[in-house]
């Protein structure tokens, strides 16, 4: 498995398919995984270690803990997703991206499950010369809409 995205619980379900969409269009190996860090943290902490992931894509919102116990058992890049679901989702964002030293967990903006896809593809092409081709493709594709965009403003 390439990468593991953990939900908090399954109400975060469609933050994940907006992750999902975007790493089957990569054609990277993911699985989906709903572990809760308040409710069941030896379920996390047993699905982090016995895992072979090379990235983690931790989901949650309100107190947003999940992220940071996925990091605290792995070295391995963990990416936070903060889900607005109180206080436009700040809370989970600060909780996310105010970890303590030597733990650091990357952290995206709220609802942004397809921008953790895209960051958890770019550490795997650091790697895999397909996967950094398939990026650059990516890139380009999103630069012509937006010159397609910029052509039916200006009619």
């Amino acid at each position: 498995m390439q990468i593991t995205v953990i939900l908090g619980s399954s109400s975060d379900a469609p933050i994940a398919e907006k992750c999902t969409k975007v790493l089957e269009r990569f054609g990277v190996e993911h699985e989906v995984r709903v572990a809760s860090a308040h409710r069941a943290p030896e379920i996390v902490k047993e699905l982090v270690e016995s895992s072979d992931s090379e990235v983690f894509i931790a989901i949650a919102g309100l107190a947003a803990a999940l992220p940071g116990v996925v990091a605290s058992h792995t070295t391995r890049p963990v990416i936070g997703v903060p889900v607005g679901v109180k206080l436009d989702g700040l809370d989970a964002f600060l909780s996310i991206a105010q970890m303590p030293p030597g733990i650091p967990v990357a952290t995206v903006g709220i609802d942004r499950g397809d921008n953790a896809a895209v960051l958890a593809v770019e550490i795997l092409a650091a790697k895999d010369d397909a996967l950094r081709q398939k990026l650059g493709e990516y890139r380009e594709e999103m630069k012509e809409k937006v010159k397609k965009q910029d052509e039916e403003m200006r009619k």
